[in-house]
């Protein structure tokens, strides 16, 4: 404050050039920018099967959704529900829904009954997309469609489930963007929050917003995240927490790197997919950190290829920290620190 009693306000500026923001951009068409470059690079790798999906492969597959979900009746601006783990429908889905200018919102498969339909119901869900383990969960929700990516369960009097093969039909339309109008604004993720200090809310993530909290990780000349098109990143993280949708998938395919998608975590299961495909990026939490450093099978795999292991979700105690540093010596070891405003959803990785 002037000694006059006004106020001055104060900007410090970075000695770094602005990271520019395309804000007016879909974010699809952000997180696929350049495909015609780099399309043919590899960007999902299904874990279980070792199935991989390029760039357009996926990109081409979420169009096909979106026709889908029109097809079914999904208007823009209403919002599917995605019960899955990690797993390429997952990506299918989510960027789908993204392209038809619907809104996703994720669970965690092993809610209960009553959580996913809470869930359902408050976000107002049209379409459900799931797996027929999860059936018994999912089959009481009414006025909801039922797609399943596996196996089919029977048809009832009430329902005729969906196979996820109909939504990627190809019929013909041209491209689902041209008959929607997304403006930045528009809700395109509506991830539920944890609920820690109360009953779990929608937290409403706009086109505008992802691309900003992306841009400011992954763009620039000093990005938060320094993701690159060679690095292939462990998504073991589930899609469905915002730590792993964001961080880690969306900056991914903005950086035009490989995402490993591992569908639930076991660690020797976890160290060989490490091995095998030459992991760069791994992307943990605190337990997980902790069966790394306890596991008596580590030494049996060839880890070196890891050049950036960071931690979030809780703190990483400083014994934990110094343990894990001495069985990555080479790789560089970050917190993660991540919370929502109401505009978007920030990220911030402190290096140790």
């Amino acid at each position: 404050m002037a000694d006059d009693g006004s106020r001055r306000e104060l900007i410090f500026r970075s000695k770094l050039p602005d990271i520019y923001i395309p804000k007016h951009m879909p974010l699809h068409s952000y997180c696929f920018e350049n495909l015609r470059e780099c399309g043919s690079r590899p960007c999902l790798i299904n874990a279980p099967t070792g199935d991989v999906y390029s760039y357009h492969e996926v990109d081409s597959t979420a169009r096909k959704v979106a026709r889908g979900l029109k097809k079914e009746g999904v208007e823009q601006g209403q919002v599917i529900m995605i019960l899955l783990p990690n797993c390429p429908e997952f990506v299918f889905s989510f960027l789908g829904a993204s392209h038809r200018g619907a809104m996703a919102t994720a669970a965690n498969p092993f809610f209960t009954p009553a959580e996913i339909a809470k869930q359902a119901h408050a976000s107002n869900a049209k379409l459900l997309i799931t797996q027929a383990s999860y059936y018994d969960k999912v089959k009481d929700l009414r006025d909801i469609k039922l797609v399943f990516v596996d196996s089919c369960p029977p048809h009832t009097e009430e329902k005729q489930h969906l196979h996820f093969s109909h939504l990627c039909e190809d019929n013909g339309d041209a491209d689902v963007d041209v008959d929607v109008d997304i403006k930045p604004d528009d809700v395109v993720a509506l991830p539920y929050s944890s609920g820690t200090t109360g009953l779990p809310k929608g937290v409403m993530l706009s086109h505008k917003g992802l691309v900003t909290s992306i841009a400011q990780q992954v763009d620039g000349d000093n990005p938060n995240l320094y993701y690159h098109c060679h690095d292939t990143i462990l998504c073991v993280l589930p899609l469905f927490h915002i730590y792993s949708l964001n961080s880690v998938l969306l900056c991914g395919l903005r950086a035009k790197a490989t995402i490993l998608l591992m569908p639930k975590f076991d660690i020797n299961s976890l160290l060989a997919l490490i091995h095998k495909h030459k992991v760069t990026i791994a992307p943990v939490v605190p337990p997980i950190v902790l069966a790394i450093s306890k596991s008596p099978d580590l030494h049996k795999y060839d880890l070196s290829s890891i050049r950036v292991l960071k931690s979030g979700g809780a703190p990483l105690g400083k014994e934990l920290e110094d343990t894990l540093r001495a069985k990555f010596p080479n790789a560089k070891l970050g917190q993660v620190l991540l919370y929502f405003t109401p505009l978007f959803f920030n990220f911030f990785l402190l290096f140790l």
